[in-house]
């Protein structure tokens, strides 16, 4: 990894970015989720590069609903993989929830990697290297995915996602946890519960959650309570408005 100054201001911000180039290079990333990161990077300099009230609302709701979910699943793609994986394995133990890959860009050899991955830091079982089902309304790989996993959950997180996707799995009944820094994206508007924040930050800010309100059944139901899909994302609008209008709060 490229040395980068403990001085540096944005240093954790340029830590995440070699993690994806390492990625890349291992066959983990697709080229085009490079250019997704830079999207993302984009929205959260504009909300100054810090985890918001409003994304700790959210995180808290979706943990809640992680807890009292049937049969949760986290859906991890070569981005979420060469970030976080720590962070995925240890929301998924906390849970429980089971893990599935799923991939817009699909091949064998990527899955293998980001199984391998997964595997390396404690995951037990990570579906998707064999899919048996499809999710209606989508067309091509993007539509795989395994009958123990995604195809029979009750709420599937996904991070960094396709729109499309999110929607499919929000028509099948399902509830979707997004994780996503583009509050005006199709996922952030489709999903049941939003967390604008960057992703490594947001599953770290779910399993302390999940972990605080676990067999707290009032405090679960506060947090979902709480918790408004369209007033969370409108108030992270505005305060994007306000950074872009007054100046961002540089480190």
């Amino acid at each position: 990894m490229t040395m980068i100054p403990k001085s540096h201001p944005r240093r954790e911000s340029l830590m995440l970015r070699e993690r994806l180039v390492e990625g890349f290079a291992d066959g983990v990333v697709a080229p085009q989720g490079l250019i997704a990161h830079g999207r993302g990077e984009m929205f959260y300099y504009v909300l100054g590069e810090r985890t918001t009230k409003e994304a700790r609302i959210a995180a808290r709701a979706a943990a809640a609903a992680l807890l009292t979910a049937s049969h949760p699943v986290i859906s991890v793609n070569g981005n979420v993989a060469a970030l976080c994986p720590v962070e995925v394995v240890s929301l998924s133990q906390l849970v429980p929830a089971r893990i599935e890959i799923g991939l817009f860009h699909r091949s064998d050899e990527r899955i293998t990697r980001i199984q391998a991955i997964l595997e390396g830091h404690g995951a037990e079982e990570v579906l998707g290297f064999l899919p048996d089902e499809r999710i209606p309304g989508l067309d091509g790989p993007r539509a795989m995915c395994s009958e123990e996993g995604i195809h029979s959950a009750d709420l599937v997180l996904v991070a960094l996602e396709d729109g499309d996707r999110a929607k499919a799995l929000v028509d099948m009944g399902k509830k979707v946890v997004a994780v996503d820094l583009n509050p005006l994206s199709r996922t952030a508007r489709n999903a049941t519960i939003t967390v604008v924040d960057e992703v490594t930050s947001a599953f770290a800010e779910i399993a302390y959650c999940a972990e605080e309100l676990k067999g707290d059944d009032a405090g679960i139901r506060r947090a979902l309570e709480r918790y408004d899909r369209d007033d969370n994302l409108s108030a992270i609008m505005a305060l994007m408005a306000a950074n872009l209008t007054t100046g961002l709060p540089l480190p």
